[in-house]
């Protein structure tokens, strides 16, 4: 199952479609990365998807993980997530939310869209505008 965006899932057979509405060449290993990234509303590393994909196999090299997760990125189908310059994740849910990063135990979940608003941003300089704002909470378990 895929995601066009957080609330609708696309089955399987589809996502040779959805990668295409996106302007992506679905080959073979795309389609592959696609259907365990798109499984769900979910954030996951490079580094997951290349276990999930691969399953104890080398079947899909780490540079094709990579390249196709960063070409998703380019092309809206994910968002991607930068924790800090080491850890990102990309996420399955391309909605307008923002996100908490729990500093213990590295998961990174979902607030609500809704839940949280940006009054008073600033005005861009001239010729630019807005595109979005991401926020990340970072949380830790308490004693």
């Amino acid at each position: 199952m895929g995601t066009l965006t957080n609330s609708q899932p696309v089955p399987a057979p589809d996502l040779m479609g959805l990668l295409r509405h996106h302007g992506i060449n679905p080959t073979q290993q795309r389609l592959e990365i696609a259907q365990i990234l798109l499984a769900r509303p979910q954030h996951m590393s490079a580094e997951q998807v290349l276990l999930e994909v691969n399953q104890g196999q080398a079947l899909v090299s780490k540079a094709t993980v990579y390249n196709t997760l960063g070409l998703f990125a380019r092309k809206g189908l994910v968002r991607e997530v930068i924790v800090d310059p080491s850890k990102v994740f990309y996420d399955s849910n391309v909605s307008a939310h923002q996100h908490y990063f729990n500093v213990d135990t590295g998961e990174l979940t979902d607030i609500p869209g809704h839940t949280m608003t940006m009054p008073g941003l600033p005005t861009p300089p001239e010729g630019t505008e807005a595109v979005a704002v991401d926020v990340i909470v970072r949380v830790r378990n308490k004693d």
